[in-house]
């Protein structure tokens, strides 16, 4: 339960929402956390167990041993094990029923705004998604477990119709984000009339300049995150708080206001 200061900050939130025509909603691992995905950079995140660099495109590409590496977590359930929406991911998905949402940008990998409801034409992963498998050479791409299931009996997949190297669909280090979904991300952030930013720290570029074109172009900016941002200064409303419990109850006053015909 939110305590009075951050429950009044919710219902300020709300009103921002009911005010607001285009909303544009970033979120980064700090939603993600919630659903027992470990972050990456974390005192306890993925890098403290891993080498980065065996996550780079030019190693995954060079050394068929860091494949194996990979595709053997991936097998044991590491990145895509069976996690579940958390209330945030439920209230945004509410957002979207209700008619009050123009999109999602997120920097996560783990598919759990869609799972939770969001459409996928409207959800945009600047950092692609592990529920999938592209191949780098004919770009055909298949569900992640379609994949997996042929571990049992290759330790090393490939594609079936060129031969070529089979890779999660996530944007690995050295590899550029998807330009036309970081372009289009780009636009409706700039044509937003108020971004909400939920569980990021606001510091991985090129990702984090998507609040800051909704920002320049005069959206109003609500945070939502534990821990400081560099973009804490500029947000209209700034909660330091869990983003299922803060969520749960912004979307809770919008329903509350709409239902007394305010908005």
């Amino acid at each position: 339960m939110l305590n009075a200061d951050l429950e009044a900050m919710a219902e300020q939130v709300a009103e921002l929402i009911l005010e607001s025509k285009r909303i544009v909603v970033f979120t980064g691992a700090g939603i993600s956390t919630e659903s027992g995905i470990p972050d990456f950079r974390g005192k306890d995140g993925i890098w403290t167990k891993m080498d980065p660099e065996d996550f780079t495109i030019q190693r995954f590409i060079a050394r068929p041993e860091v494949r194996k590496m990979q595709w053997k977590m991936l097998a044991e359930g590491g990145l895509v094990k069976d996690v579940k929406p958390n209330a945030a991911h439920y209230a945004i998905a509410e957002l979207e029923k209700l008619g009050r949402l123009d999109c999602i940008v997120t920097q996560n990998i783990d598919n759990l705004h869609q799972l939770a409801g969001n459409s996928p034409g409207i959800v945009f992963e600047l950092h692609g998604n592990m529920q999938f498998v592209r191949c780098l050479g004919c770009h055909r791409r298949w569900p992640m477990a379609e994949i997996l299931a042929r571990l049992a009996v290759e330790e090393l997949p490939v594609c079936e119709h060129c031969r070529g190297i089979l890779k999660p669909d996530a944007v690995f280090f050295g590899e550029s984000l998807p330009q036309a979904v970081l372009s289009e991300a780009a636009r409706r952030a700039a044509q937003s009339d108020l971004c909400i930013v939920i569980g990021s720290t606001l510091v991985v570029y090129p990702a984090a300049q998507i609040p800051v074109y909704a920002c320049d172009a005069g959206a109003k900016l609500v945070i939502i995150n534990i821990g400081a941002t560099p973009m804490d200064s500029k947000a209209a409303v700034r909660i330091e708080g869990k983003a299922g419990e803060t969520m749960t109850a912004v979307i809770n006053y919008v329903k509350k206001k709409m239902s007394k015909g305010s908005y």
